[in-house]
């Protein structure tokens, strides 16, 4: 089967049950984050055997934020379903974003010692798709105007978080953190961008911005 077609029928699935988990919120939504969180840490330490305790307890951390920041974000108050979407959907536009915008006219690199397919026009789509949808969905549920100038900021951010994650891959001298998920690799390798992004939500969610 034809790999973007696999890629997008996974990621379909994936997107299906992270916003059914969503929307039903409590334990479901509890249950889920754990469970991902724990593949999350063990694909960690997978990538990291062998260098040392620290980044043991840094994969931990890791793991634990981004869970703990989505099921904040949820359950703070009435508009949290909402927040929590709009954090779903910065993410994955920015991705998706990324995806093509670099496959189409990516020429220039973004980093290639850390992760040589990126691109610099790859990053500008993935801004520029995050700052689309993120802010239709902003303003089709009325959250806090801040979020539209804070998607194309976020979108930087989880394009960071997937280099962190190249550059950990590259140095232990594996393709993917894992094989789960046709045509994504593991599940760090589909999360990596939403961990600062959930992580930075919650924040501003702290802060009244949301």
């Amino acid at each position: 089967m034809n790999e973007l077609l696999v890629r997008t029928l996974t990621g379909i699935i994936l997107i299906t049950i992270a916003l059914l988990a969503a929307v039903q919120g409590g334990d479901l939504l509890a249950y889920f984050v754990a469970a991902i969180a724990t593949l999350m840490f063990y694909e960690w330490t997978r990538i990291v055997r062998g260098w040392g305790p620290g980044w043991y307890a840094g994969g931990f951390v890791y793991a634990l934020l981004p869970a703990l920041a989505l099921l904040w974000i949820r359950e703070r108050d009435e508009h949290g379903l909402y927040l929590l979407i709009w954090t779903f959907i910065v993410t994955w536009s920015t991705d998706i974003g990324a995806y093509f915008a670099g496959r189409s006219v990516g020429k220039r690199k973004l980093a290639p010692s850390i992760s040589p397919n990126k691109t610099v026009e790859g990053l500008y789509g993935g801004i520029a798709a995050a700052t689309l949808f993120g802010g239709a969905w902003t303003l089709a549920t009325d959250l806090g105007r801040p979020l539209l100038a804070l998607a194309p900021v976020l979108a930087v951010a989880a394009q960071a978080g997937d280099l962190f994650e190249s550059g950990m891959k590259r140095r232990a001298g594996v393709k993917d953190s894992g094989a789960w998920l046709p045509g994504h690799g593991g599940v760090l390798d589909r999360l990596d961008g939403l961990v600062p992004v959930a992580v930075l939500t919650a924040a501003a969610q702290l802060l009244g911005l949301t």
